[in-house]
């Protein structure tokens, strides 16, 4: 078996290492969310035929817009939420504080956490309070594309 780079081969389009698929995000938004992350990778329907929807980034500084994210429900997907703490000596610790509602209960997240959304179900605002040290997230919605606005309501 030969070893290929991500250049070439026939899966080659499965092995994702940018953002470059991501919906472009402009404006007032785009100049607050470079202040406190950095998206890593995104892959969706678009970037890779058949895949479903995911974005990285890490988050880095406490925003200037509170809250960050708007309250919102995805009626025809599922979706999964994550916030990593990147201490290599305790991986459960975030590093930080992090408010999220879910179905219009608030969370604060002071641990690694991953978050389940069922579709219709109603989540955020989120609020970034507190940033020791970066922060990984991650969000999965289990459809082919996701452009910030065809899933809400």
């Amino acid at each position: 078996m030969a070893i290929l780079n991500n250049e070439s081969g026939k899966y080659a389009a499965n092995f994702v290492q940018n953002a470059a698929g991501a919906p472009a995000m402009e404006g007032a938004f785009k100049a607050i969310y470079d202040k406190f992350a950095q998206r890593i990778c995104w892959i969706d329907g678009n970037v890779t035929p058949g895949a479903f929807q995911m974005n990285t980034a890490w988050y880095s500084a406490v925003p200037e817009r509170d809250p960050i994210f708007e309250e919102h429900c995805h009626d025809d997907a599922d979706e999964l939420i994550g916030f990593i703490g990147s201490n290599p000596d305790d991986p459960t610790d975030l590093g930080g504080e992090i408010e999220f509602t879910i179905g219009g209960e608030a969370h604060l997240l002071t641990k690694s956490t991953i978050i389940f959304a069922p579709a219709g179900t109603p989540h955020n605002p989120m609020r970034i309070l507190k940033v020791d040290r970066p922060i990984l997230h991650f969000s999965v919605v289990t459809t082919a594309t996701y452009d910030g606005t065809n899933t809400y309501k």
